[in-house]
């Protein structure tokens, strides 16, 4: 677990001592101090506001999961991967959702694939440096 989930983790386990018996055991791990769901209005004043304060433009929270997919893709990470994080059912809807991110990423890899071929010193008797065969 990433160092500041162990902290969070850390703290919940105080709020989780603080409340006693009041705490609402659910296995969340973002909850009210009472271990409670956290409720969609508050979550979203708490995110403005924190954007707000590190200066940033705002965004529906949920840009969050769309930024997280791109950022995973752009990283080549596999598709089904990125699906099975999402929870969706389907790869369809993995692929739809994100298939502007899959084109620019062809794109891209295209163009790459040009610049490794093309010669730059005119001297065409030369092979491309490196070659994948599959």
């Amino acid at each position: 677990m990433h160092d500041s989930l162990k902290i969070h983790r850390e703290q919940q386990e105080e709020a989780r001592r603080a409340a006693g018996m009041d705490w609402s055991d659910n296995g969340l791990m973002f909850t009210t101090p009472t271990g409670s769901p956290l409720e969609p209005a508050n979550l979203t004043r708490s995110f403005s506001r924190l954007l707000n304060r590190a200066g940033l433009r705002r965004i529906r929270f949920h840009d969050l999961r769309h930024s997280t997919a791109t950022l995973l893709l752009e990283q080549g990470v596999d598709l089904v991967v990125i699906k099975a994080l999402l929870g969706h059912a389907h790869i369809g809807v993995t692929a739809g959702v994100y298939a502007h991110v899959r084109l620019r990423l062809q794109r891209q890899a295209i163009d790459t694939l040009g610049n490794a071929v093309r010669s730059t010193d005119g001297d065409h008797d030369d092979p491309p440096a490196a070659a994948v065969v599959r």
